[in-house]
């Protein structure tokens, strides 16, 4: 594929549909957590610090407030006005229900709004059934210490529900965390006020001890305990009227039918609710499936990471081990504009300690000086092919076509190597099944965050993947920057394609579905030069991540394959679709979730949760720094990484699914190089290291 050839450009109109995602995640929880009363609470009735007005105290349950004064009515002799407060309830509302039709009663249900949008079948029988309903708000919210805002919605949420669900409005109000009269003390007054301004008749209860026989309004939940006490109620023989208030008060109704346009309302209102619950259900799910997959992987990355150290005691000197492979080995090296390290990498390939190699520059129609000064460098090993700018793959297969050895190691143009590298590198191939390795790629330069970021990643991230890889002999990709092949293997699969943006993975997908091995020898590092700046990480990160999904597109008929290419297909397929693709889709919700209940919930809690989460992350990072051989001191920017690096990665992926999902063809991105992959950049190496990487330099 050309780098410079015409293609779609990435579609950048899903931004806009992942921010709306994010909004509507957003406000989901923001509504949720004030439904639940952990943003904005209002739970908590405080204290009576001042008692009502002496008019009002007069026992009666019932308040009327007129410009002036306040009037109090109360039920009249052997009559009671059975209120039930709360839900509806699927559990006990159609109880009470059955048990006021048994005694041919009629109730007033004071109900929350919530509830009524939750179960609006049950709103319509409340009202078909002759009963009476009232509000109790929308959540329950104490209207006396509750914000101005608050106050409003819960009283106008509850009658736009009333209207979606049962298509009634309602001027009955009993507010929450009240009982008799005296209880709508202090800030409790003020708040019924309000509500009398509205047009609200203020309903309390009589206080437990008076008899059913002088006039009740009797109060109870819709819980086990309030339908018995209304069970006893309704046996009173004394009493010679069961009603609503309304009927108590021989007026007409307090529920009228709703306005249609109130109505239309209220079912979006339910529709919206029933949606947003279904929605947070679906994110709490998200929430521990992304919590579960990132501890596994964790677990994975450690299980496996020992099962190859194990692995690697047995072939330990003096133990048994195939033949020393010292064939003759070709190097490929695609370059394109490759003038700031093309140096670097042929001059640390020709310090290699292999007796016998070939070096091949294949120079893919570079604008600089990339094939002039590879071939400046005079050693007989190193053979500079000049071809038109075709692309990564096409350089590559150009170089095959001039390869006079059985081994390939392709090379990419940013790469240092160390001297024993490529003498390591080809060792297992020595086993007859084995058609490709994969080499240790360490990052160069490290000395900035973002360089140091990336190095974690590669560490933690990329190379513990190739130990469990090995272990479980599915090895998804041989680096393009570190990478030996069999020529038959090579051929045998076509060369190298350019169907994919990730020709690196699709190679080698091919090579395991033809029948060959790929393997991990970490003891062949090469130090390769990773993005410097934001824009160019996204572009890197953005055609791996594309080109990787075209791969398993392409190879997805490895998982129903048999023998070593289904185990393959099957394990890598299974591995890269939950911890590279869902996982990484899952982030923005644990995201949201952790930044709520920082928020509006206990930070405390929050805190100490994701503080476990970085300390599984850091012990598997200490572990995976130390079977590499680096410093542990790099550890310090793994917290700053959970902050931006990690969400940068996550976009990339979510943009990359959208992309492929939308079919649209990505062009190549190629990369601007600076030359700073020297393995004597990186910052104080270990001296063990040093004394390696002599004979490196020119």
């Amino acid at each position: 594929m050309s780098r410079q050839a015409a293609v779609h450009r990435p579609p950048r109109g899903h931004w806009l549909v992942l921010l709306l995602v994010l909004l509507v995640v957003a406000v989901a929880l923001v509504f949720e957590g004030w439904t639940t009363h952990q943003v904005d609470a209002a739970r908590t009735k405080p204290p009576c610090t001042k008692p009502i007005p002496r008019e009002a105290d007069d026992g009666k349950p019932i308040l009327r407030f007129g410009p002036r004064k306040v009037a109090t009515a109360a039920m009249p002799p052997r009559t009671v006005a059975l209120t039930f407060d709360g839900g509806p309830d699927p559990v006990w509302t159609p109880r009470l229900l059955d048990l006021l039709r048994r005694h041919h009663a009629r109730a007033t249900f004071f109900v929350y709004g919530k509830d009524a949008a939750r179960h609006p079948d049950l709103m319509r029988r409340i009202v078909r059934e002759g009963h009476e309903i009232g509000s109790y708000t929308y959540s329950g919210g104490d209207l006396g210490v509750a914000s101005p805002l608050r106050a409003r919605l819960e009283l106008s949420l509850t009658q736009t529900a009333f209207a979606g669900a049962a298509g009634v409005s309602t001027t009955l109000l009993r507010l929450p965390h009240t009982t008799a009269a005296d209880t709508l003390c202090g800030p409790e007054w003020t708040a019924a006020r309000r509500a009398a301004a509205q047009g609200y008749l203020v309903v309390a209860s009589d206080h437990k001890d008076r008899k059913p026989r002088r006039g009740l309004v009797s109060q109870h939940s819709q819980t086990d305990l309030g339908y018995r006490e209304a069970e006893d109620l309704l046996k009173d023989g004394g009493v010679k009227w069961f009603t609503t208030v309304s009927g108590g008060l021989g007026s007409a109704s307090f529920v009228d039918k709703a306005p249609v346009a109130r109505e239309i309302k209220g079912e979006g209102l339910i529709w919206t609710q029933q949606l947003g619950r279904a929605f947070l259900t679906v994110m709490v799910w998200t929430l521990t499936l992304a919590g579960v997959l990132g501890v596994l992987r964790m677990l994975l990355f450690m299980l496996f990471a020992r099962l190859h150290v194990r692995r690697l005691r047995r072939y330990r000197p003096g133990a048994p081990r195939l033949r020393e492979v010292r064939d003759p080995v070709t190097v490929l090296v695609p370059a394109y504009n490759e003038e700031a390290g093309i140096a670097s990498t042929v001059y640390s390939l020709l310090a290699s300690t292999h007796p016998h190699f070939q070096i091949i520059v294949i120079d893919d129609g570079s604008t600089d000086a990339t094939a002039d000064i590879a071939e400046d460098i005079d050693d007989p090993r190193v053979t500079v092919i000049r071809q038109p700018n075709g692309g990564k793959p096409s350089a590559l297969n150009t170089g095959l076509a001039y390869a006079r050895h059985d081994i390939i190691v392709m090379v990419d143009a940013d790469t240092i190597f160390e001297p024993e590298a490529l003498a390591r590198l080809v060792q297992p191939l020595a086993h007859p099944a084995v058609g490709a390795v994969s080499g240790n790629t360490k990052v160069g330069n490290r000395r900035r965050l973002l360089g140091k970021w990336q190095h974690l990643e590669y560490v933690l991230g990329f190379n513990l993947d190739r130990r469990m890889f090995e272990v479980l002999e599915c090895m998804p990709t041989v680096p393009g920057a570190i990478g030996a092949f069999r020529r038959d293997a090579l051929m045998g699969v076509g060369g190298v394609s350019d169907e994919t943006l990730a020709e690196d993975t699709d190679l080698t997908m091919a090579l395991w579905r033809a029948g060959w091995r790929v393997v991990y020898e970490e003891s062949a590092v090469a130090w390769t030069e990773v993005p410097v700046t934001v824009r160019q990480l996204w572009r890197q990160r953005y055609r791996w991540c594309y080109g990787t999904l075209q791969s398993m597109w392409k190879h997805r008929r490895a998982a129903v394959e048999v023998g070593p290419a289904g185990r393959f297909g099957r394990r890598v397929l299974l591995y890269v679709t939950l911890f590279q693709i869902i996982l990484p889709l899952c982030a923005p919700v644990v995201d949201m979730f952790a930044l709520f209940g920082l928020l509006f919930r206990d930070p405390v809690e929050a805190a100490l949760v994701w503080l476990g989460f970085l300390s599984v992350q850091l012990i598997t990072a200490a572990y995976a720094l130390r079977l590499d051989r680096e410093r542990l001191r790099v550890l310090w920017v793994l917290p700053l990484q959970q902050f931006v690096y990690r969400q940068l990665m996550y976009l990339v992926v979510i943009h990359s699914v959208i992309t492929a999902l939308l079919g649209t063809r990505l062009k190549w991105h190629s990369m601007q190089r600076t030359g700073t992959a020297d393995p004597y950049l990186v910052e104080a190496p270990p001296e063990e290291e040093r004394r390696s990487l002599q004979g490196s330099r020119p």
